[in-house]
């Protein structure tokens, strides 16, 4: 995997919590925590840190810990995952620990969890791995490179689109298949299969070091916890009342880079609406990108401009 050498162009407003207090668990995982209501209901997870720069996540759970939450129904798992990454953050070069290796979010496909390839990353989603079967709900909570409007990633199933719907934020709901360079944790096992009821989430919070995106964590976790029937409505006292209606997506592109040399024709930063079918969106080398359709919104534009990687994703506004 190339070297993340990406300037940082934002404040780091954030502050990552110490998450030493949950390396233990109560799972037999390291820093993978469940609790059990002994009530029936679903089994749900909520998920950090896959990217080790993005704390908007460790905030939420953290903050989920600190108050001893506890399901109603069903039981709780609270995950925090690529923990060498997050211990090696540093707010002087924050764009550099999104990985140690590679990225743990690009490796859930079950030929590569059972192969031989190693990293660190693949070391700890195989020791994770384990505490996803049997969840019937995750929200998997991230944060994006540039200061857009957030974004709840709903995966290519009608039925998370409808979960995103009753957890009611962000504004923009995005449904997608993911990425060329390997598959996503919240497209693992049955949440991405047709014929199975279980669904995943995966949020983008905001960018990765702004105040907002740690606010918007917590406030779509306690929603989810809400939508999913885990906990009662309580736990939403001090989010809005009423959130903005939303917005519905779908992708109908993802421009995975094909040679060396990727340059944007503008410095987009993601949620444009590209107005006109055949406008000019950047180089792959030498052969340009254009949309393909008319109104297509731009879904988080990329730093990481090496091949295999995506770009940007093209999406369409849902009827």
């Amino acid at each position: 995997m190339a070297e993340i050498n990406i300037p940082n162009e934002y404040q780091v407003e954030l502050t990552p919590p110490d998450l030493s207090a949950y390396r233990t668990g109560n799972t037999g995982i390291p820093y993978i925590w469940r609790f059990e209501s002994g009530e029936p209901g679903p089994n749900v997870m909520l998920s950090a840190i896959v990217h080790g720069n993005e704390p908007c996540g460790a905030i939420a759970l953290d903050w989920l810990l600190r108050r001893d939450t506890r399901p109603a129904v069903g039981s709780l798992t609270i995950a925090f995952m690529n923990i060498a990454a997050y211990e090696a953050f540093d707010p002087a070069d924050p764009n550099a620990t999104r990985w140690i290796d590679e990225d743990f979010n690009r490796v859930w496909d079950i030929d590569v969890l059972e192969g031989d390839r190693d990293s660190v990353e693949l070391r700890r989603a195989r020791e994770v791995r384990p505490a996803l079967e049997g969840v019937d709900h995750l929200l998997d909570i991230h944060s994006m490179q540039h200061l857009a409007p957030p974004l709840m990633m709903s995966g290519r199933h009608a039925r998370a689109k409808a979960l995103a719907a009753s957890v009611g934020v962000p504004e923009r709901v995005v449904g997608d298949a993911g990425h060329a360079a390997g598959r996503r944790m919240r497209d693992y096992g049955a949440f991405d299969d047709p014929n199975a009821p279980n669904t995943a989430l995966l949020i983008e919070c905001g960018q990765h070091w702004e105040a907002e995106a740690g606010l918007l964590a917590r406030e779509s976790a306690a929603r989810f916890l809400v939508a999913t029937g885990t906990l009662s409505r309580g736990i939403l006292a001090e989010f809005p009342e009423t959130p903005k209606p939303q917005k519905a997506f779908t992708v109908i592109e993802a421009v995975t880079i094909k040679n060396e040399a990727f340059v944007f024709e503008k410095p987009f930063t993601g949620g444009e609406i590209i107005a006109e079918k055949g406008t000019l969106l950047g180089h792959d080398g030498e052969e340009p990108v254009l949309t393909k359709e008319d109104n297509l919104m731009l879904v988080m534009p990329s730093k990481r401009l090496w091949r295999g990687q995506t770009a940007v994703r093209l999406a369409r506004r849902d009827p």
